[in-house]
């Protein structure tokens, strides 16, 4: 069956151009239905060069590309965010934070229901704190939760507090856990996420310009946070639930721990060890791309 994107707006069927600005992209210029209308996967991370990285890496697996291919940033019109295309997989930045990536899902969204797509898979693939968990663990995020770990985004819309669900798709979630167990090269655990509005005091780091609470209390909120279900930490993932939601996309948060919070707060792991932890959400998500498309 077709699942096709569904808008939760009207007013664009009245708009005879829709124009994404932060894509340099629109609907008067470009042929979306052309440009996109084959995507089924759509892999989301904060930094625009290790989602250039990942395309690179996903044409390799499927083979659609050669060692060097250089691949074309769609969005080369602005600095806002970077895409880059291959077969039926688009690999897009969103850069740091709920606002960030808020603004790039909107235009995402509208771009795949212009290009028509159907029975999309969007994955946001990054780094998160850990919490209780060997530096360089996956987790797969069974829901995201906010600072006080309730499972929701609290949204101000016209003066008004809306709520909405932050629920990802718990048949996805186990698919990917399985392709870790086929892979055997890492530990993966699905677990809660927590979204945080800042990266220092909003996540109980003691390393901020700012910090008004001592360790003990930071260790104490830590482990409350373990207790309710949170594995990991980090800046995005409520937003990215709640909008895939309401837009009828199936989901995903796949995110590698570089260090267990419970131990401290700097990154202390060397530069090819961050490498190689960076990439084995992409290892994952390959890897279940490949598996979906038969290729495995």
């Amino acid at each position: 069956r077709e699942n096709f994107i569904h808008l939760c707006n009207p007013h664009l069927e009245k708009m005879k151009e829709d124009i994404l600005y932060h894509f340099a992209l629109g609907t008067g210029t470009h042929d979306f239905p052309a440009l996109f209308g084959d995507v089924k996967f759509v892999c989301v991370g904060g930094s625009p060069s290790r989602m250039k990285a990942f395309i690179a890496y996903i044409a390799e697996e499927l083979g659609l590309g050669s060692p060097g291919c250089d691949y074309p940033n769609i969005c080369a019109g602005t600095d806002r965010y970077a895409m880059y295309k291959v077969g039926p997989v688009l690999s897009v930045s969103h850069g740091m934070g709920i606002p960030s990536i808020s603004i790039m899902l909107h235009e995402l969204i509208k771009l795949l229901y212009h290009a028509k797509c159907s029975n999309i898979t969007i994955i946001r693939i990054g780094t998160s704190g850990g919490i209780g968990l060997e530096p360089g663990s996956v987790v797969i995020t069974r829901q995201s939760v906010d600072a006080t770990f309730k499972p929701q985004l609290e949204q101000v819309v016209l003066g008004k507090t809306v709520i909405r669900s932050t629920n990802l798709d718990e048949q996805l979630a186990k698919e990917l856990m399985q392709c870790s167990k086929e892979i055997g090269q890492f530990n993966t655990v699905i677990g809660n996420t927590m979204c945080t509005l800042d990266f220092y005091e909003g996540k109980g780091r003691l390393d901020g310009a700012i910090c008004l609470y001592d360790e003990e209390e930071k260790l104490q909120y830590l482990k409350n946070a373990y207790e309710s279900g949170v594995r990991n930490i980090e800046m995005e993932s409520s937003v990215f639930a709640a909008m895939c939601n309401l837009s009828g996309v199936k989901a995903a948060v796949v995110c590698v721990t570089l260090l267990n919070r419970l131990e401290g707060d700097q990154i202390t792991s060397s530069h090819d060890v961050l490498v190689e932890y960076q990439q084995r959400p992409q290892k994952l998500v390959g890897y279940f791309i490949k598996k979906s498309l038969g290729k495995v």
